[in-house]
């Protein structure tokens, strides 16, 4: 293969990022594959997130900067990818990291899986402010056609994970931006994957090699319209296929008892209880039986920490990066 097919144009849509920008990048510019090209995409950021990428650019030749007013994510992102020839695509957003293999793996696993593959992808962990690992994901091993694993569970998480073709990218029609516009950001990684299942096949990295950031704040963090977006891709799939009714179904079901969970976790009660009315209305039973168990879980941790015994805390760990 030559330099120019061997290209990974890796796309970073940026608002407002002047906390993690800078190890963001860093941790592209490590990738032991070293064949990138690196576009920002500056999404109308209004604080100091363009000078920290402009220092990066001058240490770096394979980073550059194109800036837009503010359209979104879907956007962001299709910019980007228009911004690079390159033959495969990755894509992390602004607060994420990437361990220095996680390019050169998912290289390989497109080309074992042959032109058939369209999309590799890797597992993740969440990291804190401090970039520790403070959980890890699924460990998904889905190959091949994707389409009925994806109806039953989002087992991606997130879009810092995924490599493409361009060839994939473009015949699932990018990213669709028209989720934003309805008032419902944030599942704009599930479509393109449910896009790219449509007509190509997945490999998997069964490593974690992306660190996952929920920094308060930015769009992963408002559950209930990250449940709006779920929502609506999901419907759109179960009109598109019927056979999958059921999966979907309790697909959009859990869904909405762990955005009800996180929207509690994260102080937004009132979405808590919106998600969880909603939960209920659809599935009386089972929602109350899961929110009873999650009372009682979070209960338990309260006496323990009362009578002086330590509850479970989150797993640490600085493996990754």
């Amino acid at each position: 293969m030559n330099q120019e097919e061997d290209t990974v144009g890796v796309v970073v849509p940026m608002r407002n990022a002047e906390r993690t920008i800078a190890a963001t990048l860093d941790s592209i510019c490590r990738q032991t594959h070293a064949n990138l090209d690196v576009v920002v995409v500056d999404d109308g950021s209004t604080d100091g997130s363009v000078a920290i990428a402009d220092e990066k650019i001058c240490q770096d030749r394979r980073v550059r900067l194109v800036r837009q007013k503010n359209a979104g994510v879907a956007a962001a992102r299709n910019t980007g990818a228009a911004a690079t020839a390159a033959t495969y695509l990755a894509f992390i957003d602004a607060d994420d990291l990437w361990a220095p293999t996680k390019i050169e793996f998912q290289l390989t696993a497109l080309r074992q899986g042959g032109p058939a593959v369209g999309l590799a992808y890797c597992w993740y962990a969440s990291i804190d402010q401090r970039d520790r690992v403070i959980s890890f994901g699924p460990q998904p091993l889905v190959e091949g056609d994707a389409m009925k694993s994806l109806c039953a569970a989002n087992w991606i998480g997130n879009g810092s994970s995924l490599l493409m073709r361009r060839a994939a990218f473009e015949k699932a029609g990018g990213y669709d931006p028209t989720l934003r516009a309805r008032g419902a950001q944030g599942a704009e990684d599930l479509l393109m994957c449910f896009r790219v299942a449509e007509h190509a096949g997945f490999a998997v990295v069964p490593r974690y090699l992306v660190g996952y950031r929920a920094t308060p704040g930015n769009m992963s963090t408002d559950s209930l319209q990250m449940f709006r977006s779920t929502e609506l891709v999901l419907g759109e799939y179960r009109r598109k296929y019927p056979e999958h009714a059921g999966s979907i179904d309790r697909h959009l079901q859990a869904a909405r008892h762990w955005f009800a969970y996180r929207a509690a976790a994260t102080g937004r009660r009132h979405d808590a209880r919106v998600l969880i009315a909603n939960a209920l209305r659809h599935h009386p039973f089972a929602a109350g039986w899961h929110f009873a168990n999650v009372a009682l879980s979070i209960g338990l941790g309260r006496l323990q920490r009362r009578l002086g015994r330590p509850a479970s805390l989150p797993l640490y760990s600085d493996v990754i990066w």
